[in-house]
């Protein structure tokens, strides 16, 4: 086969099983990969892209996607813990830049600041790290409208103090206009573990049908091999 600019693909015949097989290994682990994910807050499951130059290219025909359904919501009760109920991202900042993320279990260090488990800094609407205008003595007098916006009590004042607004944006990084925070809940994976089994079922059947006609294709040339040894 030739393709554009030139580049041919000439494969013999025991090689293209090889080929289907290591095509659907990948595809194997790409569910996996989800199987492994589905207790995992804020994951999103991947979905496998096949080229239609696949049974050329090989696993390099592969490619990913994410699926940003919404996942599993369940209640916590930990104030700063929060889920995103409609399509979108926290913002967080890294050592190695702006991150998106739906995993939205926080927590606030001794200054006020809001962080990530993982000591990564929130980050605003603004695109600024959120921090408390003083340290609470609980976090349960941190409330989060379900537009995002951060407010804290203040026990001199007895009023509710603006914060800050979480910066919710899309897959693009443009903010999300009317996003719905639940403040005390949590968002596990979107993936449904019977729909990935059943996936998988198609996926083990091709790599049994490939992996017996590269058995057959490889006894028949040794057959061939060994009819032209005698025959010399």
């Amino acid at each position: 086969m030739r393709l554009n600019g030139g580049i041919e693909y000439q494969h013999d015949g025991i090689r293209t099983p090889i080929y289907a097989m290591q095509v659907q290994q990948e595809l194997m682990s790409i569910h996996n990969g989800n199987v492994i994910g589905f207790d995992k807050v804020g994951y999103q499951r991947q979905e496998a892209v096949v080229s239609s130059f696949t049974e050329y290219l090989g696993v390099h025909g592969i490619s990913t996607s994410t699926d940003d359904k919404v996942g599993r919501i369940t209640m916590t009760k930990n104030p700063l813990d929060f889920a995103i109920a409609v399509k979108g991202y926290f913002q967080i900042e890294t050592p190695n830049g702006v991150k998106l993320t739906r995993d939205g279990r926080f927590k606030m260090d001794k200054e006020g600041n809001i962080l990530t488990l993982e000591d990564n800094k929130v980050l605003s609407e603004s695109g600024v790290p959120i921090k408390l205008p003083f340290v609470p003595d609980s976090i349960e007098k941190i409330r989060v409208t379900d537009e995002g916006k951060m407010t804290v009590f203040n026990d001199k004042t007895r009023k509710l103090e603006a914060v800050a607004t979480l910066g919710i944006v899309d897959a693009r990084g443009m903010l999300v206009e009317e996003p719905v925070i639940k403040q005390g809940y949590c968002e596990f994976s979107n993936v449904a573990m019977a729909n990935e089994f059943m996936e998988m079922m198609p996926i083990v059947r091709n790599f049994e049908a490939n992996r017996q006609m590269f058995l057959i294709q490889n006894q028949n040339l040794q057959k061939v091999i060994s009819q032209l040894g005698s025959a010399t």
